[in-house]
């Protein structure tokens, strides 16, 4: 197995997004034909390709009579213990799962994170997603990109430059039957104001993973029509003391988080960016019960992350994880 057999699982997602183009303002049908290079090589730079493609080469054939969107997304169909076995060995082989969770066949996915508790804080904040473009950012395995379509986006774009986890979405993919989204190897920075045509954005968990946070608020800006809402869910440090935290070498065992905003900074930013009417509409501590290390999942999590000896603290001697949801509009006009 190689790059090209990997390449190939991915050529429907390719011509799923071709065909929704047709639909979208010229300027974005031509930024549509500049990412084929960019696609072509996130998957040649992807040095799992090989146990990628096996994996899910090794995906049972499977009819799916069921399909929920809830929760757990779910397929349900008739299959054999014994193949349920090959199809959870196939699906462990794209492991790590983060977000979740799944259950194909019967097979249950228990992923790291527990990403309906966020979907849930998150939902109640958005404008109605019926008819929509949207705009998954950092999408990782499609997880709440699904949850989307099954809100009745019109069309959901999800955009990752982590070709593992978006394998696990092709997984799902594979036996999916009913609203769902398109998943593509981009990273955020692919974004320019060709694309202004997204009804709506979401970032979530990718804020604090850039270096200058205000340039991925602009390219967010960028992808949105003017008047479009902006959903931004992000690490901050509680309100009252300093303006952001620049964590140093590591942050909850994490390398690439260079800082971490007061929520009040977060709002700054946003209308330095060209984004209205942007509130706090959530603000969550994460809590071992929502991120946890699992089967699917088996390298250290959030409990190991932590200070044994006091858990509002990360063992680097940071504040514990503190989550904050945030809302805002594209200001109408240019950038």
């Amino acid at each position: 197995m190689s790059t090209t057999e990997l390449a190939a699982w991915f050529a429907p997602e390719r011509e799923r997004f071709d065909t929704a183009c047709a639909g979208l303002p010229a300027s974005a049908r031509a930024w549509w034909r500049d990412m084929q290079p960019r696609i072509d090589a996130a998957l040649r730079r992807e040095g799992r390709a090989p146990r990628l493609a096996a994996a899910l080469a090794a995906l049972p054939a499977l009819r799916a009579t069921r399909c929920v969107a809830g929760p757990v997304l779910r397929v349900e169909g008739a299959c054999a213990p014994a193949t349920r076995a090959e199809l959870r060995s196939a699906l462990l082989a794209l492991a790590p799962w983060r977000k979740g969770p799944f259950e194909l066949f019967d097979v249950a996915v228990d992923t790291e994170w527990r990403s309906e508790l966020k979907w849930g804080r998150v939902a109640p904040h958005l404008a109605p997603l019926g008819g929509r473009r949207v705009l998954d950012v950092g999408c990782g395995n499609g997880y709440y990109a699904w949850r989307m379509a099954a809100a009745g986006a019109a069309l959901v774009l999800g955009i990752d430059p982590a070709v593992q986890a978006l394998a696990q979405g092709v997984a799902l993919r594979r036996y999916w039957q009913g609203p769902a989204p398109t998943l593509l190897p981009l990273a955020s920075d692919a974004l320019d104001p060709r694309l202004a045509c997204f009804d709506t954005v979401f970032s979530m968990g990718v804020t604090y993973h850039r270096r200058d946070p205000l340039a991925h608020l602009g390219e967010l800006a960028a992808a949105l029509k003017p008047g479009g809402e902006l959903l931004l869910e992000t690490l901050v440090i509680a309100e009252g003391g300093a303006a952001v935290l620049e964590p140093g070498e590591r942050y909850c065992a994490m390398r690439n988080v260079w800082q971490v905003p007061a929520p009040r900074t977060v709002l700054a930013w946003l209308a330095a960016c060209g984004f209205i009417d942007a509130r706090l509409v959530d603000l969550t501590a994460t809590s071992t019960v929502e991120q946890r290390r699992t089967a699917w999942m088996p390298g250290h999590s959030l409990p190991e992350f932590l200070d044994p000896r006091d858990a509002r603290r990360t063992r680097e001697g940071h504040p514990a994880p503190l989550r904050a949801v945030f809302v805002a509009r594209r200001a109408a006009g240019p950038l």
